[in-house]
């Protein structure tokens, strides 16, 4: 297996198990206060529907969203890297360094903390560039 393709493989694992436990986030909100906004998930427990989810499951889900504007760019990048043969070398650092930089923005986000989560959402962008550059480079070379 090339390199690119473990910190590919490395990277998609972590970053899946990181939107799981967003998603535990969220369940443990509404089971442990028995507070859902969905009529039939109220009912089920013998509850009224909220008028809006608790203000945790609000922030975790504005984590969530951001998530699925910047994964899937990484995904796909990371595919396109490893097709051209971009650099082996650089591969595990933008890899890496992209998923702790989601992992430090979630964690930022759910603990409402400035400017912390703008500074993990530009390094994740940062690499997003990287392995841009790597790409177009190895194209060109």
């Amino acid at each position: 297996m090339s390199d690119v393709a473990y910190w590919y493989a490395i990277s998609a694992v972590v970053l899946f198990f990181k939107m799981f436990a967003n998603s535990l986030y969220q369940a443990y909100h509404r089971i442990g206060k028995q507070a859902f906004k969905t009529p039939e998930d109220a009912r089920f427990v013998g509850r009224t529907p909220l008028d809006e989810e608790l203000a945790p499951v609000q922030r975790a889900a504005m984590a969530w969203r951001n998530d699925l504007e910047n994964i899937p760019i990484f995904l796909a990048l990371g595919v396109a890297y490893g097709w051209v043969g971009a650099s082996p070398g650089a591969a595990g650092w933008l890899f890496m360094t992209f998923t702790a930089a989601r992992i430090l923005h979630t964690i930022f986000y759910l603990m409402a903390l400035q400017p912390w989560r703008t500074i993990a959402y530009g390094v994740g962008i940062l690499c997003l560039f990287g392995m841009c550059w790597q790409i177009v480079t190895a194209l060109m070379g």
